[in-house]
């Protein structure tokens, strides 16, 4: 019984998953943070564009 609690102790996969999702979820905020940006400041650059067009 105690080789077998030392052996999950020293698992170490389900903490690999666990920093691999939290890396992707990290990733994942920061590409939506930098589209929302560049999303607004390409909407208003097609505003202006499509104004001076009329």
């Amino acid at each position: 019984m105690k080789k077998e609690i030392f052996r999950l102790i020293a698992e170490e996969n389900g903490a690999t998953a666990i920093e691999y999702g939290m890396i992707a979820a990290l990733i994942a905020v920061a590409i939506i943070g930098s589209l929302q940006l560049v999303g607004t400041s390409l909407s208003a650059k097609f505003t202006a564009i499509a104004g001076n067009l009329n």
